[in-house]
């Protein structure tokens, strides 16, 4: 807290606080750099009580500042006394006194000296394995102040929920809908846990007219990691996620590319063992999607789980801006028991 300059003294008074050759090099040192009372006390060979004693007076007459950080006190040169011609003299004998004795060319080691520890502490070896940070989903929200499109995402099979630790710290709404109530209520022990007050999770496939009916004029994102492989009918239920999302927004599909693994198929329920770039390209243009990137996922992004030796794929693309008014026609269409165009 910097202490404004006192005018209850007289004039005199402040050729006396400056006549100190140890307070002329305290101030010096100070108009250098932001020093604790440590590094001071260690630049001028004094003990500390001897600098606080010294400084207190400086601070009271407004000349220095000071902050608390923990434990330390800091001082500094206080932003306005440069303008004044007495403490500008001053300063010019204690920089005098300080390149005398050497302890203005030691500032730029002291203050180096103060990441020391960390750097000691970071250049131990760290496990090989390379994990997510369980920050992530801070860093995220500091980073959603970014995006421009960031109202409403829709997480289609969300599962355990894990997509949401990616999606709720960045949107300020969040549909997340299962067919299972089970994996559902695993979802909902980590919207507790993480605090998640955007979030609504919905017990339902993707068709049903709840789901519309939560979105509305449509999603700015909508996501469906690992869920087509599951779905009867693959291209339909593409274009289900499609009609999501609002004119302009962003429909990004994760799934496996193709692959010979039955266990998938007997013991997880797959329906489907995987698709190509081609077809998954081909269920994003039928859907009307524009702008349409299919890309294979780097290997060394995923490393566990029982589908670690898959290969991952995205098909990401944009609905069209010309296709207002089709996902609100469609929750109309299905309340009348009609098929939505």
């Amino acid at each position: 807290m910097q202490t404004e300059p006192t005018n209850t003294e007289p004039r005199w008074h402040l050729y006396r606080l400056l006549s100190e050759p140890v307070r002329l090099r305290l101030l010096a040192l100070a108009a250098e750099e932001e020093l604790s009372v440590g590094e001071l006390a260690e630049l001028l060979g004094e003990p500390q009580p001897n600098v606080s004693r010294h400084a207190a007076p400086l601070r009271q007459a407004g000349i220095l500042a000071d902050r608390r950080d923990g434990t330390r006190t800091l001082v500094r040169l206080a932003d306005h006394v440069a303008a004044d011609a007495v403490i500008v003299d001053a300063l010019s004998a204690g920089r005098q006194l300080c390149t005398a004795d050497g302890s203005l060319a030691r500032v730029p080691d002291v203050v180096a000296r103060r990441d020391a520890r960390a750097r000691e502490f970071f250049a131990q070896p760290g496990a090989v394995e390379v994990g997510v940070s369980p920050n992530l989903p801070a860093y995220l929200h500091a980073f959603g102040g970014l995006l421009k499109e960031r109202e409403l995402a829709v997480d289609a099979g969300t599962g355990d929920g894990v997509l949401l630790d990616i999606l709720a710290p960045l949107f300020e709404r969040v549909v997340a809908l299962d067919r299972s109530a089970a994996q559902l209520a695993r979802a909902k022990e980590r919207v507790a846990q993480r605090g998640y007050r955007n979030v609504e999770l919905l017990e339902c496939d993707i068709a049903d007219p709840r789901v519309t009916d939560r979105v509305g004029a449509g999603a700015d994102l909508v996501v469906a990691a690992r869920v087509l492989h599951h779905a009867p009918r693959p291209r339909p239920a593409f274009r289900e996620l499609a009609n999501l999302a609002r004119p302009g927004g962003t429909v990004l599909v994760i799934d496996y590319a193709p692959h010979d693994d039955e266990h998938f198929s007997e013991r997880l329920a797959d329906l489907w063992l995987g698709f190509s770039e081609a077809e998954l390209r081909s269920f994003a243009l039928d859907a009307g999607l524009l702008d349409v990137r299919v890309t294979e996922l780097p290997r060394e992004l995923f490393r566990t789980g029982p589908d670690a030796h898959l290969s991952w794929i995205i098909a990401s693309g944009t609905r069209s801006r010309g296709s207002e008014g089709q996902t609100n026609n469609g929750a109309r269409a299905r309340k009348n028991g009609k098929k939505p165009s």
